[in-house]
């Protein structure tokens, strides 16, 4: 189902994140160096990052690897078919560390924080190996591993021709399809959960804090995505910097953990037949039939804006709609309005004046006011229905929706056996935008101007004007 609020959502004050790196599998996107030769340690070690997942439940994501050689020497985090998260350490044919939690992460909607936390030194074992989900430790799993005392482990050696990735292993499917935010690798230190985050004294959210003057030891790094040119950019002061494969400009996102973005949410009951990509922004279809997608966060209140991008393909749909199931769509939902491709405006499964037909290329606008209980529709930088988006209660060119005092999403449908596709931008485009407009707090990248009073939809903006 759709989601209101996430979890972890954007609380107020405090450390803020600016930029995450969208994986996709599908473009075999990933980030890898060679860690150096000396390392501090090779029985401890802290990785701790931030992921929203974008990849069915079903498919492994492989999160880090460190390749020392073959499959019987390495060590890897994900999380797997499942959902659940895995962490394993193998060397020699045997696995001295192999965890596999309980709990599963299937959650698109929302960022989640993982601590993997390591020395072999101390005398509990239990101690060994802790692993936090968000401020707390986790201590249910289905398979727990402890390494004895004092192992050298692979997961932290250096010098080696194979290499270290983020998004990837060597030779395996099941790469990474998620938003990820303060990559950090902390060579020879067994940190904890409270060294990356604290728990909002307001909220009681766990969110992130700012991690710059920890200790990275040699082969450490903090990968904050902030330079777009080079995402694999160190800024721990060790310039153990990342190459990026696959990566560009376009996969940097304002997507974070202390700013959560809409995206289209695979998890609608009903769905069929959709894939998606580029971080749940992107639908394709490969076998016809009419169901559709909902935003991953609902709207009650306030006024939104975001715009849909027809690439390729037969015959989609742009709606609003407050129904949380792939059916019915659009247009035969009675509380939905939407605008399809041949121009054909409906209100509640009611044929409307038709608008212009749209194209490969085109760009509609969508402007969704709830205070006023209306939605507009653009094309090209253009309002149609000599559509105003700032008259207010006059709604001058606006479509009322069905039902009042309600919470409507943004949905979408696409028609097309042929793998046609297109994609959705609540504030970070999977393609490239010529103008780059904001809202006017600044959120956001749009092809076209945000009408005055219109947010992009994301977690900050909901706690103020939702």
């Amino acid at each position: 189902m759709s989601i209101i609020i996430p979890a972890n959502s954007a609380v107020g004050g405090g450390y803020a994140v600016d930029n995450s790196c969208r994986f996709n599998n599908a473009s075999d996107d990933s980030l890898t160096r060679s860690l150096g030769a000396s390392e501090t340690s090779l029985k401890k070690g802290t990785l701790s990052f931030w992921i929203k997942r974008a990849e069915a439940v079903g498919t492994a994501m492989w999160i880090y690897s460190n390749e020392v050689d073959n499959d019987n020497n390495r060590a890897y985090i994900e999380i797997d078919a499942n959902a659940n998260l895995r962490v394993l350490n193998s060397q020699g044919g045997a696995n001295p560390v192999y965890f596999i939690t309980d709990a599963e992460y299937r959650d698109f909607g929302a960022w989640s924080h993982f601590v993997i936390a390591i020395d072999t030194t101390q005398g509990t074992e239990s101690n060994r190996v802790k692993i936090y989900n968000n401020g707390v430790q986790i201590t249910s799993f289905s398979q727990a591993t402890y390494p004895s005392v004092n192992t050298d482990l692979k997961l932290f050696e250096g010098g080696q021709t194979n290499k270290n990735h983020i998004g990837n292993i060597h030779g395996q499917s099941g790469k990474l399809s998620a938003y990820l935010s303060e990559f950090v690798y902390i060579d020879g230190t067994q940190n904890a959960a409270t060294d990356f985050g604290e728990f909002d004294s307001d909220s009681g959210i766990w969110k992130p804090i700012d991690v710059s003057g920890l200790t990275f030891g040699t082969n450490g790094f903090y990968l904050d995505f902030e330079d777009s040119s080079a995402l694999g950019n160190d800024v721990s002061g060790n310039n153990n910097d990342f190459t990026a494969n696959n990566l560009t400009s376009i996969d940097q996102a304002t997507d974070t953990c202390t700013n959560n973005f809409a995206t289209m949410n695979p998890l609608i009951p009903g769905q069929t037949n959709y894939t998606y990509s580029d971080g749940n922004t992107t639908i394709s279809q490969s076998s016809a039939a009419w169901v559709k997608s909902n935003s991953t966060i609902g709207m009650s209140s306030g006024k939104w804006y975001w715009e849909v991008k027809y690439v390729s393909g037969n015959y989609i749909v742009a709606s609003v709609d407050n129904t949380d199931t792939a059916t019915p769509y659009g247009p035969t939902s009675t509380s939905a309005v939407s605008y399809k491709r041949n121009g054909d405006l409906e209100v509640a499964t009611v044929p409307q004046t038709a608008l212009a037909s749209y194209a490969h290329g085109d760009i509609v606008s969508v402007a969704l006011d709830m205070d006023n209980s209306c939605v507009y529709f653009g094309k090209n930088g253009t309002w149609l229905n000599s559509g105003n988006p700032t008259s207010g209660a006059s709604k001058t060119g606006a479509y009322s929706l069905p039902v009042a005092n309600s919470t409507y999403f943004a949905t979408f449908s696409i028609y097309d056996g042929s793998g046609g596709y297109s994609s959705l931008n609540f504030g970070n485009p999977a393609y490239a935008i010529s103008s780059s407009n904001t809202d006017g707090d600044g959120y956001g990248n749009f092809e076209y101007a945000v009408p005055s009073g219109y947010y992009a939809l994301n977690t900050k903006n909901l706690a103020e004007y939702g």
